[in-house]
């Protein structure tokens, strides 16, 4: 399977390039997104792409779309993205890999929840016993489940930058009272609804991040991608021990061998090995199967 590294469409126009998604502009209320093979470890984006990330991640975010659409409205517009380039080579870039979006106003914050005590949270909680200011009960351990779902947001970072994790108090600054509560509502339902399916299909979200945007009305609305491996902690329910991070479904073969080979963790990263790389798709693609069945 060829992978795309980056995409090279000139009937529309570029606005910007992520981590991993290549945004255009199709008019003045709908936008392209393509999401590319692009792995970015460490805030830093790789030479070598994952073949099928990006259809991967399309497909799961399509899938969860549909699947959460009662909870909150998202940004899907129902338009193909083949419809909005020009000619064959344009619409290989983009076909099962790209969504045609309404154009609405992001909100400056990621949507991060946790459902277990891992990773950043887990050094938290050993250093003061709290999450992003939240108080948590004595004794847990890693991975343990938390007693509920928490809301832990965090500021939204150049590429190349460290997002940042803030208060509540925080969020209601950024966002105002109303809005901040409806966001980190949204944020649990969209959370603990996934979560309970997953687990049906021997699979534990430890935590995820989700992304939102508003229309010139004020309606909240999910953008982005939601609930796949770049942007959540999945692990398989046969391998969970509290005590111990599980591997998960996603780019952690890359980090283990990037953090292995010495690398400062500065731009540019060392080439990775191809088995690696195919290791890392075929996280992605059992991730997939497994929640979907495809």
């Amino acid at each position: 399977m060829s992978a795309l590294h980056e995409s090279n469409l000139t009937s529309l126009p570029l606005l910007h390039r992520g981590k991993v998604r290549d945004l255009y502009e199709v008019d003045a209320q709908h936008l392209l997104i393509v999401q590319t093979d692009r792995l970015s470890a460490f805030d830093v984006i790789l030479d070598d792409p994952i073949p099928g990330k990006g259809e991967v991640l399309t497909t799961l975010s399509n899938f969860w779309f549909k699947k959460l659409g009662h909870i909150i409205p998202n940004h899907l517009s129902g338009i193909a993205p083949e419809s909005v380039v020009k000619g064959e080579a344009e619409q290989a870039q983009v076909r099962g890999r790209s969504f045609v979006t309404k154009k609405l106003k992001p909100l400056p914050i990621e949507a991060i929840v946790r459902g277990y005590l891992v990773g950043s949270g887990w050094k938290d909680y050993q250093k003061t016993g709290t999450i992003c200011g939240l108080a948590l009960p004595a004794g847990l351990r890693e991975a343990q489940k938390l007693p509920e779902p928490l809301f832990t947001p965090s500021t939204k970072a150049a590429v190349g930058d460290h997002d940042e994790n803030i208060s509540y108090a925080q969020a209601v600054e950024l966002l105002g009272e109303a809005r901040a509560a409806q966001v980190r509502d949204a944020t649990v339902a969209l959370y603990v609804e996934a979560a309970n399916y997953a687990a049906s299909r021997g699979i534990i979200i430890a935590d995820t991040k989700f992304e939102f945007g508003v229309d010139e009305a004020g309606t909240l609305y999910l953008i982005d991608e939601a609930l796949t491996p770049d942007s959540s902690r999945f692990w398989p329910a046969e391998s969970y021990q509290v005590g111990s991070n599980p591997p998960s479904f996603d780019k952690q073969f890359v980090r283990d061998w990037l953090e292995s080979s010495g690398w400062n963790k500065q731009a540019p990263a060392p080439r990775v090995p191809q088995e690696v790389l195919q290791k890392t798709a075929d996280k992605y693609s059992e991730a997939l199967q497994r929640l979907t069945a495809e």
